[in-house]
C-alpha cells in the first residue's frame, strides 16, 4: 500500500489545480477573524479590513474577514465527494475594538455559510483546551457585572456533502473493516467533549516566517482522519499552516493534500518527514499496546470478549473490530519538493511483546506469517 502526500503553495480560495469531487475529508483549522494575531493575513488580502479595525467598527472587520473564508469553503464544498465530511476547528474570539469589547462568535457564522451552500451539519465536538495560563476570568476579577466567563473551548464542526457514505464494492467494505477502531478508542473519539488533547505551542522556529501559526495538536487530526475516512482516502487541508494534517494522514495511511498560502511555512512543514517512520510505527504499537492492556483489565473485572482480532489474535469487544489492520510504515520517498510518497507493510505489525502485559502474549507461524489464536497465561 502507497500514499502521496502534495503541498501546494497557494491561495486556497482558488484550488482549481484539485478536481471537483475528488477528495474524501477535509480537516483543517482556518485563521480565526478578530484574533489580533491574524490582522495582517485578513488586512493583506483586504485592506477595508484594517480600515474597518482602526476606526472602531468591529463587526464590520469581522464580516469582511469571514467573507474571505467564505471563498475557501466554497471551495472545499466543490472539491469534496459526496457523502464525506468536512472538520474545521475554530474557535471563537473576544475583543475589544476601540471602548467595545465582546464576542464575535466564529463557529456560528462558518457554519451559517456551511448551511447555504449545501453541507448538512452533524453534531460537533467541544473541545475544551487546557488550560495554558493560570488567568481564570477576564474583565474586573471580583467585582459583579464587570467579568466575563473565561473562554476555554473551541469547535470542532462536523458537515457532510450529501447523504450517508456507500461502501458498495467487497474491496471497498474489506477496507473500511481494516480501518476501524478499537470499542475502547470509540468510546472516548467519539465523544462531544474532548478534554485529553493540549493546545499546541504555535511560535515557529523560522524567523522569516511570521510569527506564529494556527497549528492545531496532532491528536486532534489524527482522531478525526481515523474517525471520518479509510485508509487510502484523501484528506485535504486548505489551511496546512506547518503541516500537522499532513502528519497525521501519512501515519494513518491515508493520502493527503495540503494548501498553504506562506511559502515559508515550508521551513517548519518538512521536517518532521525525517522521523515520520519511526514515530508512524511507535503510535501503532503503542495503540496495539493500549488495547492489550484494556483487555487484560476486561478480563480481570468483566465478561470476557466473544470475538478475536483475525490479524492480531488478540479480543476486541465487538464483532466490527475483527478485521483492524494497523499498517507498519516501510519506506518514505521525496517525490519532489513539495510530494512525497509513503510505502506501507500489508502484515500485521509485531507486537514488542517486552511492551505488553504479561498475562498474554501472541504466536507467530513464522511459515506462513498468519497470527494464530490469543494464548492466555495464568498471572504470574
Amino acid at each position: 500500500m502507497k500514499t502521496t502526500h502534495k503541498t501546494l503553495f497557494q491561495d486556497s480560495r482558488d484550488l482549481r489545480d484539485i478536481p471537483s469531487e475528488s477528495v474524501d475529508l477535509i480537516v483543517t483549522s482556518p485563521p480565526y477573524p478578530m484574533i489580533s494575531m491574524w490582522d495582517d493575513i485578513f488586512g493583506d488580502q483586504n485592506p477595508e479590513i484594517i480600515e474597518a479595525l482602526e476606526s472602531g467598527k468591529g463587526m464590520t472587520a469581522f464580516e469582511l474577514m469571514h467573507q474571505i473564508l467564505n471563498s475557501v469553503w466554497n471551495e472545499v464544498f466543490r472539491v469534496l465527494k459526496s457523502g464525506r465530511f468536512a472538520c474545521i476547528n475554530i474557535g471563537d474570539a473576544t475583543r475589544k475594538v476601540k471602548y467595545d469589547f465582546c464576542l464575535y462568535p466564529n463557529h456560528a457564522r462558518v457554519l451559517a455559510h456551511l448551511l447555504d451552500i449545501g453541507f448538512s451539519a452533524l453534531p460537533d465536538i467541544l473541545w475544551r483546551k487546557q488550560a495554558n495560563t493560570p488567568n481564570k476570568f477576564m474583565g474586573s476579577g471580583m467585582y459583579p457585572a464587570g467579568a466575563y466567563v473565561t473562554l476555554e473551548h473551541e469547535y470542532i464542526l462536523i458537515v457532510r456533502k450529501g447523504s450517508k457514505r456507500e461502501f458498495r464494492t467487497e474491496v471497498e467494505k474489506e477496507n473500511r473493516r481494516e480501518s476501524a477502531i478499537f470499542w475502547e478508542e470509540r468510546n472516548i473519539w467519539y465523544s462531544d467533549i474532548w478534554t485529553d488533547i493540549k493546545g499546541t505551542d504555535q511560535k515557529l522556529s523560522n524567523n522569516k516566517s511570521r510569527s506564529r501559526s494556527g497549528a492545531f495538536p496532532y491528536n486532534l487530526a489524527y482522531r478525526l482522519i481515523n474517525m471520518y475516512s479509510v485508509k487510502e482516502d484523501v484528506i485535504l487541508d486548505p489551511f496546512l499552516g506547518t503541516g500537522t494534517t499532513i502528519a497525521a494522514a501519512m501515519t494513518s495511511g491515508r493520502n493527503s493534500i495540503g494548501v498553504e498560502i506562506d511559502e515559508s511555512l515550508k521551513h517548519d512543514i518538512y521536517p518532521f518527514t525525517h522521523n515520520i517512520m519511526s514515530f508512524s510505527n511507535n503510535l501503532v504499537q503503542e495503540r496495539l499496546s493500549n488495547h492489550v492492556r484494556f483487555v487484560e483489565d476486561r478480563t480481570d473485572n468483566a465478561t470476557p470478549m466473544k470475538y478475536i482480532n483475525q490479524y492480531y489474535g488478540f479480543p476486541v469487544m465487538t464483532r466490527q473490530e475483527q478485521y483492524i489492520l494497523l499498517n507498519e510504515t516501510n519506506k518514505v520517498q521525496a517525490l519532489n519538493a513539495n510530494l512525497f510518497e509513503i510505502t506501507y507493510s500489508l502484515k500485521p505489525q509485531t507486537i514488542d511483546l517486552d511492551k505488553m502485559p504479561k498475562a498474554m502474549y501472541l504466536n507467530t507461524d513464522k511459515q506462513n506469517s498468519q497470527y494464530t489464536q490469543l494464548n492466555l497465561l495464568e498471572k504470574q
